[in-house]
């Protein structure tokens, strides 16, 4: 098991979360600086779900605030949980409607990056399209498939999550629009994914993307986009697991970057 360089806060009887001024001035930093970043580049349902939010700039929102939020939009919920969970866990709480949130914020030396998903991550990330109905009943679906899959059918599956929930991109005409909670947290990747000319850009194809290996450490060399947010609802009247199984049989692709950490 993966050691992280972080641990979880602990939360008080109400459900909250003692941040220090450090931790508060680290999120007004995140914040405004992806705030300025996501501008014209988010899809339409992420930026109505952070309206709804309406996330505070100056100091760490609180899980009990969102939450209230989100059980009346879409009954979704955050699940506190320490900086690592197995899968059996996260698909258990996914396919409950609660998305797992680790209670710890990056430090000042990890503003631009972090591996492990933080506070920061999973709520601007994440918590916006929760309440979008087609997202949410997708992440639950993709929660109830995980728990009876097998560790091999679970790698196939996360591809399929990682090219969606946090990579995807919507188009419309020539435009794309970012919906993936990994692109929207970040800044170097939401300037890639929405305009580099050395990106590939693909429609979605769940198979094809479930044949695409991937890196967590790197810019993404392909992002697959759909072309509305309700074609999630698609994915509910699909055999995803006959999709597993014949993304299996047909093997992976060829990575596009260097062999390193593939997934």
């Amino acid at each position: 098991m993966k050691a992280y360089r972080y641990e979880s806060k602990p939360m008080d009887v109400k459900g909250k979360v003692n941040w220090n001024d450090e931790e508060a001035e680290v999120w007004h930093h995140l914040m405004t600086r992806q705030l300025s970043c996501i501008e014209g580049k988010a899809c339409k349902e992420y930026l109505d779900g952070l309206e709804m939010l309406n996330l505070p700039i100056d100091q760490v929102p609180q899980i009990p605030d969102i939450n209230r939020v989100l059980r009346d939009v879409t009954g979704w919920s955050l699940a506190p949980v320490p900086a690592l969970i197995d899968f059996d866990r996260f698909f258990a709480l996914l396919a409950n409607r609660q998305f797992p949130v680790a209670t710890f914020l990056r430090t000042r030396k990890d503003m631009d990056y972090l591996q492990e998903p933080d506070y920061f991550h999973e709520i601007f990330g994440h918590c916006a399209m929760l309440t979008d109905p087609a997202f949410a009943a997708f992440t639950e679906l993709y929660g109830k498939l995980g728990v009876n899959a097998s560790k091999v059918e679970r790698i196939y599956l996360a591809r399929l999550y990682w090219f969606t929930v946090e990579f995807g991109l919507t188009r419309s005409g020539e435009e794309f629009s970012i919906y993936g909670g990994g692109i929207l947290s970040s800044p170097a990747e939401t300037v890639y994914a929405y305009s580099d000319e050395r990106a590939f850009r693909e429609p979605l194809d769940i198979i094809e993307v479930m044949r695409t290996p991937y890196r967590i450490d790197i810019l993404q060399p392909i992002y697959f986009y759909l072309e509305d947010m309700s074609d999630l609802y698609a994915f509910s009247k699909i055999d995803l697991m006959a999709c597993v199984r014949k993304a299996m049989s047909l093997g992976l692709h060829k990575p596009l970057y260097p062999m390193k950490i593939a997934q």
